[in-house]
């Protein structure tokens, strides 16, 4: 949501950190240790009736269809805010619809949803015809009840067979934590301490786990707000210093959201801000974020074994140089592989067309298209056919994840865009992560990264930056792929799980722990996974990072760190090459040292 607008809502803010939006409440009912303490009387005083199917927390999220529904509750921003940290939900404004009759239009508006969330108070218990809106829906769809009022509203309730969240505490606080128990962001562990009704007796409720990530303060996890201003003052630094015109930080320990800020604007003309909700061209990190996801998920299937060779997988590299290289090779950058082929210098003129059609099919920005198949006819060959000059040396190359989605496209007869958003990133509740974002949403929320005068004559805004993956459409194992960062947290809140996320396997825990664990025996990496570096004086990735640390950087000026020895995980997303490429984010260790803002923090919370 933008800025103006959350003004119009008293939200949790902290001094120097913003917990779901980047603006600021005038004057915050609860921040730092009183959020804490607020969370805890709203726990105690939350309880979950009519759950005998289990439909909290929502599972299956690929399929859900949701819309959220209020009518006089005051915190219904904030709730609904948090709703759409775990699912894209649509908001509807119950008040918009009076009398029996507009409730029934309302129920027709929300035909394409399969399940509602209907937020009441004592307020709206006053008007019967609610309880038939819920009652009718319920026939039809799955209903969700969240109920902020006292026992006399609930036992209103008592003809209603959906499940009921009551938390008998009104504040903004009992609002979020509400919004995240529908989805599993806190548990549920609660039950009724008094009769309420023939139907609500004392010592019943059902109970639920936490399974997904929380949103809350830095003191949940015993971390000093103010401990963490650092991050503002490195931002800053970093926008007034033009290493990039604006960034998003996002860090979650023990599974929980405790900072997520965004910074500056899309561009140094300060048109538009960044927000949380941004999403960016992680250029590089695409290497770990699906390639390597695919990697480990075939691995668990049976269907790819690291030690086999490419030969095996690709019959046209059985005759090339790269027939007997380990797969194992290719994903620690130790096949011997250059590091990219030759790309947009290598096009000829007939190669490429202002306009799309069957022989110029392959989109690769606004006003280019590539011949048919030239990938297949040039820079494929162009890779099988490369030197291997290095081979057992570690030598970084994006050939490997050019390869590696080769094989995993042949292994699943499907393309790599599709399985990732397909098998992990729709089911995990990710709402913008995926390729060629521009078939989904609009450019105003995608930071341009270059303004390319050389070779596409265009301001990349939606189209992927490296050359490589655009000459490939957009969709290449070493690049291509567009995020936010609450999205990001989600899938290595996943990782860090060991592999679960929503009560959901996803990966096996002894493949990530092969995967992110070190493998080579003359670099730091894992397999796809770059890793904390030995060498102290490269204080990589950042000074404090424990050696348990994997990730990946991104040309783009954006990061992922996993720390498991602090369960955590540290998110920076940026444009830093924008309006052209900079190495000042570089020079200034801006994203190291945020990090260790963070690990200073913790420690001295310990």
């Amino acid at each position: 949501m933008r800025k103006n607008k959350w003004r119009l809502y008293p939200l949790i803010v902290l001094a120097g950190f913003v917990l779901f939006n980047s603006a600021c409440a005038q004057n915050p009912p609860f921040t730092g240790l009183a959020y804490v303490n607020e969370e805890k009387l709203v726990e105690k005083s939350t309880v979950l009736l009519n759950n005998s199917s289990y439909l909290i927390p929502l599972q299956n999220l690929d399929e859900q269809k949701i819309a959220s529904v209020h009518f006089a509750n005051l915190y219904a921003a904030g709730f609904d805010s948090l709703l759409n940290k775990y699912a894209k939900v649509a908001i509807y404004k119950g008040g918009d619809y009076t009398g029996l009759k507009n409730l029934d239009d309302l129920s027709s508006d929300l035909k394409f949803y399969n399940t509602l969330v209907v937020q009441l108070n004592d307020v709206d218990l006053n008007n019967p015809q609610i309880i038939d809106f819920i009652n009718s829906n319920k026939r039809v769809k799955n209903v969700v009840v969240a109920l902020f009022g006292s026992r006399n509203s609930l036992a209103k309730l008592t003809n209603v067979t959906a499940p009921v969240i009551w938390c008998e505490r009104v504040s903004p606080v009992s609002a979020f934590y509400s919004a995240q128990a529908i989805f599993g962001g806190v548990a549920v562990t609660q039950k009724l301490s008094r009769d309420i009704s023939p139907i609500y007796k004392a010592g019943m409720g059902f109970v639920t786990v936490k399974n997904r990530l929380t949103y809350t303060v830095p003191e949940e996890v015993g971390i000093k707000s103010e401990n963490l201003i650092g991050i503002d003052n490195i931002a800053s630094e970093a926008m007034l210093n033009q290493a990039t015109p604006g960034c998003v930080v996002l860090v979650a320990k023990d599974g929980k959201v405790i900072f997520n800020k965004a910074y500056g604007y899309h561009t140094y003309s300060k048109t538009l801000p960044d927000k949380l909700t941004d999403i960016f061209d992680v250029a590089s990190m695409t290497k770990i974020s699906a390639t390597t996801m695919e990697a480990m998920m075939l691995t668990d299937q049976g269907k790819m074994n690291v030690d086999s060779t490419v030969g095996y997988y690709l019959p046209l590299a059985r005759k090339t140089n790269k027939n007997d290289i380990k797969v194992r090779e290719v994903l620690e950058h130790q096949a011997g592989l250059i590091p990219d082929i030759p790309t947009f210098d290598k096009i000829k003129a007939t190669d490429h067309s202002t306009d799309s059609s069957a022989f110029f099919p392959t989109k690769v920005n606004d006003n280019y298209f590539l011949r048919k198949d030239y990938f297949k006819e040039v820079m494929w060959p162009e890779m099988l056919n490369s030197p291997l000059r290095t081979r057992g040396q570690y030598v970084y190359s994006d050939l490997s994840m050019c390869f590696m989605q080769q094989i995993e496209e042949t292994l699943t007869a499907t393309p790599l865009n599709v399985f990732v958003q397909e098998e992990l990133y729709r089911p995990l509740g990710m709402q913008t992560a995926g390729f060629l974002p521009l078939y989904r949403f609009t450019p105003d929320q995608i930071p341009p990264t270059e303004d390319d005068k050389k070779d596409r004559h265009a301001l990349l805004d939606g189209y992927v930056h490296d050359p490589t993956a655009a000459l490939m459409g957009g969709v290449a194992g070493h690049a291509g792929l567009f995020a936010s960062a609450n999205d990001l947290a989600i899938l290595y809140q996943m990782m860090l799980n060991r592999g679960t996320y929503g009560g959901v396997q996803y990966i096996k825990p002894e493949t990530i722990d092969q995967f992110t664990a070190k493998q080579s025996a003359v670099s730091r990496r894992g397999l796809g996974f770059d890793r904390w570096d030995p060498v102290s004086d490269r204080h990589y990735p950042s000074q404090m990072a424990s050696p348990e640390t994997y990730g990946h950087t991104g040309f783009t000026g954006t990061c992922v760190w996993v720390d498991p020895k602090y369960n955590l995980v540290y998110i920076f997303l940026s444009n830093r090459v924008h309006p052209n490429v900079s190495s000042k984010l570089s020079s200034l260790n801006i994203r190291p040292r945020i990090q260790d803002v963070v690990y200073q923090a913790i420690q001295k919370g310990m």
